[in-house]
């Protein structure tokens, strides 16, 4: 990155050290760390929306449509995590591109299944092959926000479903007496004073998606877990820029940075919880007006 840079084994120490931590491999490792956070900050409305739609579904009269909202909570959370996190990407992949396979090669003869294989024709692959690498890039992480959201949608849906339910149910009953449809006392009622009883659960689960994004790293998307590896391994004389297992030290400020993230978040979440408990009569609203 800096013209003094051309010869490493010349340099002292400062600006051995100035010229190692700017190589692009740095600066894409710099970079992830973007990813990570941007990452989170996409998937966590996309779950909380797919979360706030099972939860509803959960509650419906019409019964095909609470079965499915009761299976999709149980069934995700009954089956380990990572088994979604590898099978939705795949399948959504697969999915797409069969698709594509039928409406761009409807002479293809062969069959799509091929023993262990999935083979489509050129024109259905998804990106295309002449693709920029860019959007290879963005197709890998689209997928894996799409896993990341099915699962913690599931888990958003539970904790919302459990914060309708701690409702006061005579509110309700009240909304009702005054003439409001079911669809108006959800809306009005139900949903503005849900969040409190919900803010605990949902804090809990973006800890979690803040925990479990180095499981891009088995995605094949390359996060900050996949550089810290990668830059921290020894390099012996055949690299520019040689250095013993420094995995530790790369690691360590992977600690730091998620630590970082998780007491921002903690502070964050404490000041959403204050204000969304004005005006309640919960136990968190009671000790803050004691104090």
């Amino acid at each position: 990155m800096f013209d003094f840079c051309a010869a490493p084994d010349t340099l002292d120490r400062a600006a051995w050290f100035a010229c190692y931590l700017t190589t692009g491999k740095h600066l894409l490792f710099y970079q992830a760390f973007g990813l990570v956070i941007g990452l989170m900050l996409i998937t966590a409305p996309v779950a909380l929306g797919l979360g706030f739609a099972g939860a509803l579904a959960r509650r419906s009269r019409v019964a095909p449509l609470r079965w499915l909202g009761t299976g999709y909570t149980s069934i995700v959370r009954g089956v380990p995590d990572i088994a979604f996190f590898l099978f939705v990407p795949l399948a959504l992949d697969q999915g797409l591109e069969y698709l594509r396979h039928r409406v761009k090669c409807p002479d293809w003869e062969l069959p799509v299944r091929q023993g262990n294989d999935f083979v489509v024709c050129a024109q259905a692959k998804l990106p295309l092959s002449s693709a920029p690498q860019f959007w290879h890039e963005l197709y890998g992480v689209s997928l894996a926000v799409a896993a990341f959201a099915f699962v913690f949608g599931a888990f958003a849906a539970f904790v919302l479903s459990g914060a309708m339910n701690a409702v006061p149910r005579a509110q309700l009953e009240t909304a009702e007496a005054y003439g409001m449809t079911r669809r108006q006392t959800t809306w009005r009622i139900l949903v503005p004073q849900m969040w409190v009883y919900a803010l605990p659960g949902l804090s809990n689960l973006w800890l979690i998606l803040i925990k479990a994004s180095p499981l891009l790293f088995l995605l094949g998307v390359e996060d900050i877990v996949y550089w810290a590896r990668e830059l921290g391994g020894a390099k012996t004389r055949a690299y520019a820029y040689p250095h013993p297992d420094w995995r530790l030290w790369y690691f360590l400020a992977l600690l730091v940075f998620y630590l970082l993230m998780t007491r921002l978040s903690e502070l964050g979440f404490a000041r959403l919880t204050a204000r969304v408990s004005r005006g309640q009569a919960t136990a968190g609203n009671m000790q803050g007006g004691a104090a």
